[in-house]
């Protein structure tokens, strides 16, 4: 049935007009073969049926070499229903059609399908070759199934293909998606012959792990790959720039990785391999050196949609929101290149730390008529913006569409946009119907409503749901929620309970903790809890000029000229300076940023005299004590 629709569908046109007349005149199999092989590079459906419409019209549907082929050209166009009817009629199989359908299935995400071929494979006279055994470890890893994967590394053992390397590293890469590190380190070593690929397996295991006590055994590893005479290639960088981080000390191997890259001429890599790119950029942003990536994205010489991301995504990360957007609208007016679901989800929060709700609309509104408002995590992005820019209305319409399925982080962005406006019992309502349905709270989630709790002065009710989470839900309490604890007793209050709460944490505190009963101090008054606070930031953070400054400030409030002297020497002999304080406004799509004491801006003067209006204006209606906490 499918050779007769497929003649039916048969339409001629230019090019495979031409090659119609070379596969009947000429040598038909030779040609058959070439437009086969145009139909698979242009991934076209119709050209793969106009082709199947000569292979029968020829009588070449037993051709072995052909029908493969054909099988091939049907898988890459989606349409694996028809290739499995080309290879059911074929009388005679032999391994390669085999192989072309278990790999066409697998790359079409029909995995189950896959498997059930290969028993019936197995089943048949033709046995599998390394091919077919490769092609199914890399399914057993891409379904994450150790079980299965160890059944098809057993295989190999009993074909005797285990040795080949090809298979090898298949299964290595299978253990690694399986997180069975032992298991591919332990292939790795009984490997009698390596390639590159086998070490990058490796080296690709070791990232995804991201285990800091695998770091200096990981270098080490990459050491032992070059004195045995592999050259690391633009996988093995780009599978070790992720790593390079200032957190884990590792920032200078990544300055070390780029010089490689240069010395070694992968920079050619540059214009041609833009993940390599990608991952500098990540890298240099990671590290607070968005302008060192910066220079590396202008020395791209191919640059798409994922390079423009990485790059624009890595001012976000740097703070740097205004110059993300001005990037975001040069990669679409100047390059001409339309934002995808990633570029939508890295520039959100752009417009968070802008208040720029309208451009977070007009990127809604994009998001709409691409139909990708669909997408979960470009959902979430959309609820945090819209709160952060104060429009909790929006937030929740995006949060009640029925047709997006929400996780975790949908319902904890909503809660944490509720808290951050202060709305505690709303985000208490949606905490328990959370819990109702089922879903378990994680961090966020935690950190969020407890936050909620404490701007609303819903002590009680925090406390309650602390309770519940560690005690029901057996989730070990971290900094980030214990600081949520402190800073809901302190707010009310309740500053000695506060205090306790700290003693008594089943962790060390850090400084999120003691900055949290630093505000609580300072909003009521209490200048020796707000100096034991300060004194445990010092110690902690010796580092933070910020925590010396507000020291002396407190010093200072209570006359105590001498302590404040002190604190001033030590931060000069430890050359600490305190950056200026900085904040941003977006007024008809410009956006103007003031810092402390700025007279820079044009408008300065005009703003200097309203704010001098609004001082006295609050002298009149406000308290004395008001007047002096303001100034």
């Amino acid at each position: 049935m499918i050779f007769f629709s497929a003649c039916k569908g048969f339409v001629s046109g230019p090019l495979t007009s031409r090659y119609y007349t070379s596969a009947t005149k000429l040598d038909p199999p030779f040609s058959l073969l070439q437009l086969l092989q145009l139909s698979i590079d242009n991934q076209s459906l119709k050209l793969t049926q106009q082709s199947h419409a000569l292979v029968y019209h020829h009588g070449s549907d037993q051709n072995p070499f052909i029908v493969t082929k054909l099988i091939s050209a049907y898988s890459v166009c989606k349409n694996p229903v028809d290739s499995r009817l080309v290879f059911d009629y074929v009388g005679i199989k032999n391994v390669y059609l085999w192989n072309t359908l278990i790999n066409g299935y697998a790359k079409n995400c029909l995995y189950n399908e896959s498997f059930d071929l290969f028993n019936q494979m197995c089943r048949s006279e033709d046995l599998p070759d390394d091919f077919t055994l490769s092609t199914l470890s890399k399914v057993s890893g891409e379904i994450g199934d150790l079980r299965v994967g160890k059944a098809i590394h057993n295989k190999c053992i009993r074909i005797g293909v285990v040795s080949d390397t090809v298979v090898a590293n298949s299964l290595m890469s299978m253990y690694g998606k399986c997180e069975d590190f032992g298991g591919s380190r332990q292939l790795f070593d009984e490997m009698p012959q390596r390639n590159v690929s086998s070490w990058n397996v490796i080296i690709a295991g070791y990232a995804v792990l991201q285990d800091h006590n695998f770091d200096e055994e990981m270098w080490k590893f990459v050491k032992c790959m070059e004195v045995e005479g592999m050259r690391p290639d633009a996988f093995t960088v780009s599978s070790l720039l992720p790593l390079c981080g200032a957190n884990n000390g590792k920032w200078y191997y990544g300055r070390e990785l780029h010089c490689y890259i240069v010395k070694n001429e992968l920079a050619l890599s540059l214009g041609s391999d833009v993940h390599l790119g990608c991952c500098l950029i990540d890298m240099y942003s990671r590290n607070d050196k968005a302008n060192v990536g910066r220079m590396v994205f202008d020395r791209m010489k191919c640059r798409n949609v994922f390079a423009w991301t990485a790059m624009f995504n890595g001012y976000v990360q740097s703070g740097a929101s205004d110059e993300a957007l001005v990037l975001f609208r040069e990669m679409q007016v100047r390059d001409g290149i339309e934002p995808n679901r990633v570029s939508l989800v890295s520039i959100l929060p752009a417009c968070s730390s802008l208040a720029g709700l309208m451009g977070g609309k007009q990127i809604h509104g994009f998001a709409i008529r691409k139909e990708l408002n669909h997408e979960i995590t470009l959902c979430n992005a959309l609820i945090d913006m819209y709160s952060k820019c104060g429009s909790l209305k929006c937030a929740r319409r995006v949060f009640n569409d029925d047709s997006i399925c929400k996780d975790a982080i949908s319902w904890s962005s909503m809660i944490s946009g509720y808290g951050l406006h202060g709305e505690g019992q709303e985000a208490i309502v949606l905490f328990d119907k959370m819990l109702q349905l089922g879903i378990k709270p994680d961090m966020i989630t935690i950190v969020g409503v407890l936050s909620a709790c404490g701007r609303s002065g819903l002590v009680n009710e925090g406390l309650n749901i602390y309770s519940s989470v560690v005690n029901d839900y057996g989730i070990k309490p971290t900094l980030e929620i214990c600081a949520c604890v402190v800073d809901m007793l302190g707010r009310s209050g309740q500053l000695d309970r506060a205090l306790e709460f700290i003693k008594t944490m089943p962790l060390q505190p850090g400084p999120s903790v003691w900055g949290a009963l630093v505000s609580a101090s300072l909003l009521h008054g209490n200048s020796e809890m707000q100096d034991l606070a300060y004194r445990f930031l010092i110690q902690i953070e010796p580092e933070n000029p910020s925590n010396y400054v507000s020291l002396s400030n407190l010093y200072a409030s209570s006359r105590r000229w001498d302590v404040v002297a002190e604190v001033r020497t030590m931060m000069k002999d430890r050359g600490l300076r305190k950056l200026p304080g900085c904040s941003w406004i977006n007024i008809n799509s410009k956006t103007h940023s003031f810092c402390v004491a700025d007279k820079g801006h044009p408008c300065s003067d005009i703003i200097y005299k309203m704010l001098d209006e609004l001082v006295l204006a609050m002298k009149g209606t406000g308290s004395s004590s008001d007047f002096e906490y303001l100034t």
